[in-house]
């Protein structure tokens, strides 16, 4: 029993990625933007490296980017490099490499997805965070798209993992023209409507979504993950306040959150 004046929750949260994966999976208009995503063994991650030659491993629950480990075959010498935040190691092996992963895993339930070759802003990788909220009409609809530039050396984006917020428009003018920008933010903003449908249908009591997209080399955006209590500060640290403005104005309208237990 919770205490009186105990802080707690005033929206769902789901952390499992696996489950918010297999809901995303059943949705026509979401499906073509999951990348291939299946739970951890060594026979997903040899088929995965196989076929794609690049993988992530990363926890079904876990936040900021924690734990998740980049792994690589290296197709002219058959041996594996993978990388932990900003340090790689190479091994000779795949038996190897299972050993190594094995070792940071730890028991732990894992996912194995096929990796995303980003597009690269400066020569850094980026990919997006799409913030998705019910708006006053009780409707899913996109408030915000941002842009986290990847730290040199990082796996990661995330903010937490020395990511920096930039906005969308900057890092997407040197793969697209004025027009075609607002036509690929269009996209996206419908796509995030299609996974707030979705997830909430699944899952009722969501508010607000934050999927992060990360867009491939061929312009094609790919749903990573979503979670299901993102918090909009990120949208503070751009110049331009707009879009944190009005994801504050709905996330105070649905009682976004924690709140005081009366």
């Amino acid at each position: 029993m919770r205490k009186r004046g105990e802080w707690t929750l005033a929206i769902r949260r789901v952390k499992s990625k696996w489950a918010k994966t297999k809901v995303l999976l059943r949705s026509r208009d979401v499906r073509p933007y999951i990348p291939l995503t299946k739970r951890y063994s060594r026979e997903a991650l040899r088929a995965l490296l196989e076929q794609f030659g690049m993988v992530y491993v990363k926890p079904v629950n876990g936040m900021y980017g924690d734990g998740v480990i980049r792994v690589e075959k290296r197709r002219e010498t058959s041996s594996y490099h993978y990388q932990i935040q900003k340090t790689g190691h190479d091994v000779p092996s795949f038996d190897e490499l299972c050993q190594e992963l094995q070792r940071h895993i730890q028991g732990k339930s894992y996912l194995v997805q096929r990796g995303i070759h980003l597009l690269k802003h400066q020569k850094r990788r980026f990919d997006l965070r799409v913030m998705i909220q019910l708006n006053p009409r009780n409707r899913w609809e996109t408030t915000g798209i941002i842009g986290r530039l990847a730290h040199p050396r990082n796996v990661v984006t995330n903010y937490h993992s020395g990511g920096k917020m930039v906005a969308f428009e900057k890092l997407m003018s040197g793969h697209l023209s004025a027009a075609e920008l607002s036509a690929y933010r269009q996209k996206l903003e419908k796509l995030g409507e299609a996974i707030g449908n979705q997830l909430s249908a699944a899952y009722p009591g969501i508010k607000e979504l934050g999927a992060d997209i990360a867009i491939d080399t061929q312009l094609h955006p790919w749903v990573l993950e979503v979670n299901t209590k993102p918090h909009p500060y990120i949208f503070n640290k751009l110049s331009d306040k707009t879009m944190h403005r009005k994801i504050m104005r709905y996330f105070k309208a649905y009682g976004g959150g924690r709140k005081k237990r009366a």
